[in-house]
């Protein structure tokens, strides 16, 4: 008979169910549209049913009607944008994740401190270009090998994108090391996402199959795969449970389950019914 166990640490953490619950709250007791700026959290299974809770997400805020509410992503905004935001006359809810915040503050302290800003994380990702926005001399760094080539000053301060692997960090941190005169790092990652990296390596090891639940769209959930794959062969990142097959368990006796950080526990548990039918 097959095992099937889910990590330990596996799926939504306070950020996002925090944001959840305050996006569901204005969708039952706004009197016009309610709209998330930009996706709320990097689960498009998530985003579709906000959507059939009425609320949707707009990438600009001209799409903005009259008496609306706007929730501002978990992933947080630059402060030029919130201000923008409130501008428009809307009701604005502030949805950001506070780990997130945390790097904000970091971010301005470092800064009003008079060192030079890098940001170790994903060039691009919402969460990257909302702390940027809150410093001057951002410079983002997305792995050892950019190190090379960045235009660096004497004195340092790092902070992370909150999702970031620590083995990332470490790689980064190696690589500046000598580089400048003064390094001082912020460690932001956040502490969900070290418990959830810890604890899908941890059950990767020991499954004959990993399944990594989440959007693919997600950064946590893709930093969970890779540290899957490194450990277990047949380890597959899927948003739905009909997308599982069920060659993927032939002969497995043991499946692991884990879920990245924007992925609610009823998903979890659809994945799990399903992998218990097709190991039946």
């Amino acid at each position: 008979m097959t095992k099937i166990l889910v990590a330990e640490h596996a799926g939504a953490c306070f950020g996002v169910e925090r944001a959840l619950r305050m996006t569901e709250d204005a969708a039952r007791k706004a009197k016009g549209p309610v709209h998330t700026l930009g996706p709320l959290i990097h689960n498009h299974r998530v985003v579709s049913e906000l959507r059939a809770q009425g609320v949707t997400a707009i990438e600009g805020l001209d799409e903005v009607e009259p008496h609306a509410t706007i929730l501002l992503r978990t992933h947080g905004v630059t402060p030029w944008v919130e201000t923008q935001a409130k501008e428009t006359g809307a009701h604005v809810i502030d949805a950001t994740c506070p780990f997130i915040k945390r790097v904000h503050k970091a971010v301005e302290r470092l800064d009003a401190a008079g060192y030079q800003v890098i940001v170790i994380g994903e060039a691009g990702h919402p969460e990257v270009e909302g702390t940027c926005g809150h410093t001057h001399t951002a410079l983002v760094i997305g792995s050892a090998t950019e190190v090379a080539h960045a235009r660096l000053g004497k004195r340092v301060g790092l902070v992370v994108q909150t999702t970031l692997s620590r083995r990332v960090v470490r790689e980064v941190v190696d690589a500046l090391v000598g580089r400048v005169d003064e390094l001082r790092l912020i460690d932001t990652v956040c502490e969900a996402t070290r418990d959830r990296q810890l604890a899908a390596a941890e059950l990767a090891e020991k499954a004959d199959v990993m399944m990594v639940v989440g959007g693919r769209n997600s950064a946590n959930t893709c930093h969970l795969a890779q540290i899957c794959e490194e450990r277990c062969a047949s380890t597959y990142h899927v948003e739905h449970e009909d997308e599982l097959v069920a060659e993927w368990f032939a002969g497995a006796s043991c499946v692991g389950i884990t879920a990245g950080a924007s992925t609610p526990a009823a998903h979890i548990e659809a994945i799990q019914r399903r992998v218990e039918e097709l190991c039946a």
